[in-house]
């Protein structure tokens, strides 16, 4: 009887070794109990008790379906990953449509591998948290630290060094690391919690990111947990804030709802025109009639900005003041991280009264339409008349609408900088409010890094920053929850 072939893999995900000699190895007809894998340097935790040659023999190719299973499941920790994937393949030469039946034992623990593999993956690229650190030649190099449940380092690197492509960085795990230098990915032994920065800089301006859209109202502890499972918690700095956050929701969603609607504020930072009985008298569209009051914009008459959002949320119908709700605590975060006070600018809405629909005690956005903007076209330019700003920031569709007469999509907007038919220049960014719907953390991070961009673009036009060459380096790596 054949003593079998042994086989030894470069490292515990090494799917190219092991599908090298798989595929000679199914060409070839060897069973199963007939091969044996190992790890170099594993210290004999998968016993090889020899290595042999392969077959010189063209390899079996599998049906492509099969090489994406193979290459997630391969990552799963379990050590019977290798035999049990090699017997699938060796299979699959006889029944080519194995992979269809889902009743299969092997099919379905396979697929299972993968599946945890996959969950494995996305919470990797949710929790890294990247702190910055500086080389000894004052360059800024970005650390993380994560744990993962399998091998799945060498399989998610590359969704980080695209992301991240022009930063210098390295991740840190107990069996390996990554280490990317702009151009190329190096990959390293592992390493120890220590040998990560326990905070950076930027930490303390993340935790102020992290509590302001943290919403009270929409708790569920239980799903929080199931996205963002407790076992990672140890590693994430905003953990530190969640306990206290969870203590006091309910008290907050308590008195968010028990607010009471308030009169306009005396002397509010708006110009009435006489003709129309002053804003807080306007009956030129429908929803004066539901709202609490006109929210009239607010800053110096000197204002070389002017942000102009879309109309006023929840908060701000009953507060009189524009951007005081989730989308203005998450602005204000954006100006103290771009270095420019809030005083400086004035802040006003295309639409001036809250459109909302009811759902028992809840107020929920609904986008204006065409005639509520056209009929606050007087009141928005009436106040650009006044300021008399150098750009103009429009916050979303409806303020691009309202400011230029055309319809987005915003991205054929975003980017650059355009000059309006009066010469002030026009900035176009996402509406902070659409920041805080996305879902998924990635999604989340590139959208607040265009953001930052965008407003960052029009304060340098205005003079409210100086060459962005002066400035820190955007926060490429600020996490987002």
């Amino acid at each position: 009887m054949s003593p079998g072939f042994g086989t030894m893999l470069a490292a515990a995900d090494d799917f190219p070794g092991w599908w090298t000699a798989a595929t000679r190895l199914a060409a070839a007809g060897i069973a199963p109990e007939e091969t044996h894998w190992g790890i170099e340097g594993d210290g004999g935790s998968l016993f090889v008790p020899f290595v042999t040659p392969l077959p010189d023999i063209t390899p079996f190719e599998p049906p492509a379906d099969f090489r994406r299973l193979a290459q997630f499941a391969l990552c799963h920790r379990s050590p019977e990953r290798y035999a049990l994937l090699y017997g699938l393949m060796l299979r699959l030469r006889t029944t080519p449509d194995l992979l269809a039946n889902r009743a299969d034992v092997a099919v379905a623990r396979a697929e299972a591998m993968a599946k945890a593999v996959g969950r494995d993956r996305h919470k990797m690229t949710a929790f890294v948290r990247f702190r910055e650190t500086r080389t000894a030649d004052g360059e800024p190099v970005f650390i993380a630290w994560f744990e993962p449940e399998h091998h799945i380092l060498r399989l998610t690197a590359g969704f980080f060094t695209r992301r991240f492509a022009s930063q210098r960085f390295s991740i840190l795990t107990p069996e390996a690391s990554v280490h990317w230098d702009g151009a190329a990915l190096h990959h390293g032994h592992g390493a120890r919690r220590q040998d990560a920065p326990d905070t950076d800089r930027l930490e303390a301006l993340w935790l102020t990111y992290y509590a302001s859209i943290f919403n009270p109202a929409r708790l569920k502890v239980s799903m929080m947990k199931s996205e963002m499972p407790v076992k990672y918690w140890k590693n994430l700095p905003e953990a530190v804030l969640i306990p206290g956050l969870v203590r006091s929701a309910q008290a907050r969603a308590s008195a968010m709802v028990a607010a009471a609607p308030r009169t306009p504020r005396a002397g509010a930072r708006f110009t009435p025109t006489p003709l129309e009985g002053g804003l807080s008298q306007c009956r030129a569209c429908s929803l004066h009639a539901a709202a609490t009051q006109a929210v009239p914009g607010e800053g110096p008459e000197d204002a070389s900005v002017m942000i102009v959002g879309e109309q006023p949320d929840d908060q701000e119908d009953l507060a009189g003041r524009p951007f005081v709700g989730p989308a203005g605590k998450l602005l204000n975060v954006a100006l103290d991280r771009l270095g420019v006070a809030r005083s400086r600018l004035y802040i006003t809405h295309a639409v001036k009264h809250f459109r909302f629909e009811s759902h028992g005690t809840q107020r929920l956005h609904k986008t204006p339409a065409l005639d509520h903007i056209q009929a606050c076209t007087t009141w928005l330019a009436q106040e650009r008349q006044s300021i008399a700003p150098r750009v103009i920031v429009a916050l979303g569709s409806t303020a691009l609408l309202a400011l230029t007469g055309q319809p987005g999509p915003l991205d054929t907007w975003r980017g650059r900088l355009h000059t309006l038919e009066d010469g002030t220049l026009l900035a176009v960014a996402q509406h902070p409010a659409a920041l805080l719907c996305l879902k998924k953390t990635h999604e989340k991070r590139v959208a607040w890094h265009a953001f930052l961009d965008d407003l960052r673009r029009a304060f340098i036009a205005a003079g409210l920053m100086a060459n962005p060459e002066d400035q820190p380096p955007a926060a490429r790596f600020m996490p987002c929850p």
